[in-house]
């Protein structure tokens, strides 16, 4: 079952209506114009069809008077076999709306959210719903249109009823991977011919290529080995200046070590004359502290003999004075211990006497004679003594003068092959600069060649001299002359032409392969495809000859055109009242006639259909009654059992009486469409 409920709002006929429907046969009836068919219309616009029998536009449904219409159908989303047909949606019930509006917008409602008709699509094919199939929703009118359609039309879209789309679709794609591969063959023929005639003009060409080729190594080859001699021949060079720069560098390194010993000898020199210099100002400071000394003790013996020549004067004069103080004190001594009074006198004598001591001390140092001989004579010793070391030290200081002098000769004897040394060192390092800056130069030239000849190839040992080398080289470009009219794009012409020549073939080879598999796939999927429509409508012509027995006709159905997919067709043929079978189309069978078999051919197509939901409206239209009542028997009794949904339009209520079926009656009051269901 597909369908739970249908609800229709400002709808054509109806204001507001609620129609359930059931599993099995749902049958719609009343007069005309009640508003059956409306139902059956509501039910394809939700579904998604964009213009239908009654209009063009969608907004010419909505009731007058309105603005807006609703079509709403509650999709049956329970489990069938443990599984729901909307596995994302785990509800029961799917609510899918299509809103019309006057001013021509519409758009589509899926569980209360805006939704697409690629939405609305997905979802249908998740229950294997095709609305806009003739055979799953016959709208009235539709029983003749399906008369009038071609075989091949027919066959079509029996095929999109029961899922058999993907078997065309099969041999269509074979067909057309066929046809691609046929013309690919014929557009590889004519390549290749045209090829090989081009690759014998281009092989003559690429022998010469060849030859020319084969000179132009060789030459390569010469200029290579030039390129080598000479740099070589700068190697030579190279190795030359570097041997003259070494020798350079030994007589500097040599001219150094020399150089160094000097300096050392020089360094030792200079210590020995500072040591010299030094004991020589030693020697000096000793002479000038002795002449010193010899003076002072010379100035003493001048000293001491004036001394004592004026001390013989003064100690003449000296004595008589001390011989009248020293009367002087005895006097005062006797008047002191003469003395009675109280006044004491002995201290100033005390003092006095001190004072003549000392005095009389003085005096005998002063003119002691002894004393200031033996200082004479102690001096001029001394004096004496001081010459000979004088004179000692003279003798030193001369031999410390000739040790001076002879170092200081060394000195500047070394000095002077220092002076060489240098001098020979500057020559050799200018000589050396000069070498380093000619090898410099050298090997800058060396860089060049090498870099030169390594642009020309890889390093070879050179067996000719240059000047062979020339020469062969000169015979070669008079070869090359004689080949200049051959270009260089010959090989890649000629690889290329073969190339395509070689692609072509096999290509074309594969492309036969091609072309007998593709053969062979195009005739699988034919047979695929006929065996699966043999199998069904032998079943239906089976199924469709009992229904039309039952209506005293007879009929066949059957598939024309086989070996041909697209003119292939379904032919339906049908006799009324003991006539032969013919083809049913709009102009052989009346009206009834043709209701009658365009109903036996859906119910004998009934259990092969995918669709869980199929309608029909006024299917029995121009039937007699006995017809009627066949056909409505045939319609409950082959949808019993299953769990499909048939929506049958009728407006014989009568035809169905006492039958298994879910009945809705609907009525027209008042210009309103109502709803009237009878279980």
């Amino acid at each position: 079952m597909l369908i739970r409920e249908v609800i229709l709002e400002n709808f054509m006929s109806y204001e507001y209506a609620r129609i359930p429907l059931k599993k099995g046969v749902n049958v719609v009836c009343g007069p005309n114009g009640a508003g059956k068919s409306t139902i059956l219309l509501g039910i394809s616009v939700a579904l998604g069809q964009s213009s239908t029998e009654r209009s063009k536009r969608l907004s010419d449904l909505i009731r007058y008077g309105k603005d807006e219409a609703r079509v709403t159908i509650v999709l049956d989303n329970s489990p069938r076999n443990g599984k729901r047909p909307v596995s994302r949606i785990k509800k029961d019930q799917i609510f899918l709306t299509r809103n019309l509006r006057r001013d021509g917008k519409y758009w589509f409602e899926l569980e209360n959210t805006a939704a697409n008709k690629a939405d609305v699509n997905r979802l249908l094919s998740k229950f294997e719903v095709d609305p806009e199939n003739m055979l799953i929703i016959m709208h009235q009118s539709m029983v003749n249109q399906f008369s009038v359609l071609s075989p091949q039309e027919k066959l079509r879209m029996v095929e999109a009823a029961v899922g058999f789309e993907s078997y065309r679709k099969n041999v269509a794609v074979a067909q057309k991977k066929l046809s691609r591969i046929l013309s690919q063959g014929d557009s590889v023929d004519k390549l290749l011919q045209s090829a090989e005639q081009t690759l014998s003009y281009w092989r003559e060409q690429y022998d010469r290529y060849q030859q020319k080729k084969q000179m132009v190594l060789k030459r390569r080859f010469l200029e290579r080995e030039l390129a080598w001699a000479e740099v070589q021949k700068q190697e030579k060079f190279v190795e030359k200046i570097k041997e003259q720069n070494e020798q350079s560098q030994k007589r500097v390194l040599k001219l150094e070590q020399e150089t160094q010993t000097l300096n050392a000898q020089l360094d030792e020199q200079n210590g020995q004359l500072k040591q010299a210099r030094g004991a020589w100002k030693n020697l000096f400071e000793d002479r000038l502290k002795l002449e010193r000394e010899m003076a002072k003790q010379e100035v003493l013996a001048s000293t001491a003999d004036l001394t004592i020549k004026e001390s013989e004067a003064w100690n003449k004069t000296s004595q008589n004075e001390m011989t009248k103080f020293l009367a002087n004190i005895d006097a005062l001594e006797t008047f002191v211990q003469q003395k009675t009074n109280p006044v004491d006198l002995r201290p100033q004598l005390d003092e006095i006497k001190a004072s003549y001591e000392s005095l009389q001390s003085a005096w005998a140092e002063r003119f002691n004679q002894k004393s200031l001989m033996d200082s004479v004579v102690e001096s001029k010793e001394q004096f004496s003594q001081l010459n000979i070391q004088i004179d000692g030290i003279k003798h030193k200081a001369e031999s410390v003068n000739s040790e001076i002098e002879k170092v200081t000769e060394n000195i500047i004897d070394q000095k002077i092959q220092l002076a060489l040394l240098a001098y020979q060192k500057e020559n050799l390092t200018k000589a050396l600069k000069k070498q380093e800056k000619e090898l410099q130069n050298a090997l800058a030239d060396l860089n060049e060649y090498v870099k030169k000849a390594e642009a020309v190839g890889a390093r070879l040992v050179p067996m000719k001299t240059t000047m062979d080398i020339l020469e062969e080289l000169r015979v070669t470009d008079g070869h090359l002359a004689a080949l200049s009219d051959v270009s260089e794009n010959i090989e890649r012409m000629y690889e290329s032409y073969s190339k395509l020549y070689l692609e072509l073939k096999e290509k074309a080879r594969l492309v036969a392969e091609n072309r007998e598999k593709a053969l062979q796939e195009v005739t699988a999927r034919m047979d695929s495809w006929r065996n699966v429509i043999h199998k069904l409508l032998n079943k239906v012509n089976q199924k469709y000859a009992q229904i039309l027995a039952k209506a005293y006709a007879t009929g066949e159905v059957k598939l024309s055109n086989e070996e041909d997919l697209e003119n292939a067709g379904l032919e339906i043929l049908v006799g009324f009242k003991g006539s032969k079978p013919v083809p049913f189309n709009a102009y052989t069978q009346s009206g009834g006639e043709r209701s009658t078999a365009t109903v036996t051919f859906l119910l004998a197509l009934q259990q092969h259909v995918h669709s869980p939901f199929r309608a029909v409206d006024e299917y029995d239209v121009h039937m007699d009654p006995k017809n009627r009542e066949t056909i409505a028997n045939l319609l409950v009794s082959s949808v019993a059992g299953s769990d499909s949904q048939y929506l049958a339009i009728t407006p014989s209520q009568l035809t169905f009486t006492d039958k298994d079926i879910h009945l809705i009656t609907v009525q027209n009051v008042e210009g309103a469409s109502l709803i009237k269901e009878v279980t």
